[in-house]
């Protein structure tokens, strides 16, 4: 592929309740918009995979009503989905992908609509390609980080993948390093919270950001006692269905304050709310423990810790983990989700044949 002074890229990013959609032109972003989707708008759909059509002509309608010649986009990065485990990388959408997007391989989850709907629209453009970048089933674990307790039961990694891998890149080319020369901790703090160790470019260890393990977040509960989740689900007061909803989309900040916006919670304790300065300040220790966990796994060599996603916008809750983690290694802070930039970089590094485009299988 030939690259030119405004090379188009448009990244698709979705999530439970928007999809994010952007054109870039080379590295600068041109357009960006929110689309935000209402609980009376999804609640006609029973799974997130219903929801194709409905999300694809959303972004259609926006392209078209904001002048965006759709011929005009080469590359279209779609956010991974919850496909099979692999190693880093971009990799071009095939109908091997296609159908593990589509049965949920590894579970339900919005970003799998953006490799389908990226496929969709690329195979209706001349000349376009549909690539995913970094999903959240990038798995690079050491084999000890996969021992659970019991073989029945394996840990698997699940995380936020794409923003980890491009904060890392973004840290190490300030400083005049490389991404694969250093040992970082990365805590992202958003809907999902996963706490990783990066070790010379490969993360290593990592918990399972979506269903049930490391800190609780906003929406979800984290790692919870396992014999009361036991007597729990033989309770006969929930179904299978509402226990994993207690695990994910109705755990952590919700279940304890009613609420899955941390910024409001924060807002709350600045106000003065006990309650809500306990909750926020036990999510915050959560964090913290598992970064000092992932100082072990580096094995105390840790160039430094980086805090990122949307709550890392927060004072209360940064300061909270700075002040547990900081003789660890130094700290710095990147607020909110370069998700889009990131995809976009790596199409026009695919473009320009700066990074092999891997087979998906």
């Amino acid at each position: 592929m030939q690259v030119h002074a405004h090379l188009r890229i448009l990244t698709i990013n979705p999530g439970s309740t928007s999809t994010k959609i952007a054109i870039f032109e080379n590295t600068k972003q041109v357009f960006l918009k929110n689309i935000k989707h209402t609980t009376e708008e999804l609640s006609q759909f029973s799974n997130i995979i219903e929801q194709y059509n409905f999300r694809k002509q959303k972004i259609i309608d926006e392209l078209n009503q904001s002048g965006i010649e759709s011929d005009t986009v080469k590359i279209i990065m779609g956010r991974g989905g919850m496909i099979k485990p692999l190693a880093s990388g971009v990799y071009e959408i095939n109908d091997a992908m296609v159908h593990d997007l589509q049965i949920g391989y590894m579970g339900e989850h919005a970003s799998n609509l953006g490799g389908l709907i990226a496929i969709d629209i690329a195979r209706s453009i001349k000349g376009a390609k549909a690539y995913i970048a970094d999903p959240v089933v990038v798995d690079e674990l050491c084999p000890l980080a996969r021992i659970s307790g019991h073989p029945d039961f394996e840990r698997i990694s699940i995380f936020h993948a794409l923003n980890q891998k491009a904060i890392a890149r973004t840290y190490a080319n300030q400083i005049g390093r490389t991404y694969e020369e250093l040992n970082l901790i990365i805590a992202h703090l958003g809907g999902g919270i996963s706490v990783s160790a990066h070790n010379h470019g490969q993360v290593i260890d990592t918990n399972n950001a979506l269903n049930g393990d490391g800190p609780f977040s906003p929406e979800r509960s984290g790692g919870l006692p396992v014999a009361a989740i036991v007597k729990c689900a033989f309770s006969g007061k929930y179904t299978e269905a509402e226990m994993l909803k207690m695990i994910t989309g109705k755990g952590g900040l919700t279940a304890y304050l009613d609420t899955n916006d941390a910024y409001a919670v924060e807002q709350a304790v600045l106000s003065g709310d006990k309650q809500a300065k306990l909750i926020l300040e036990a999510l915050a220790y959560q964090v913290a423990k598992d970064i000092g966990a992932m100082s072990t796994v580096l094995e105390g060599q840790v160039n430094a810790i980086l805090l990122t996603g949307g709550m890392a916008h927060g004072k209360f809750i940064v300061d909270t983990i700075i002040k547990r983690v900081t003789h660890i290694s130094q700290i710095r802070v990147f607020p909110g989700e370069d998700e889009m930039a990131a995809l976009a970089l790596n199409g026009l590094m695919v473009a320009e044949k700066k990074i092999e485009v891997k087979k998906y299988k």
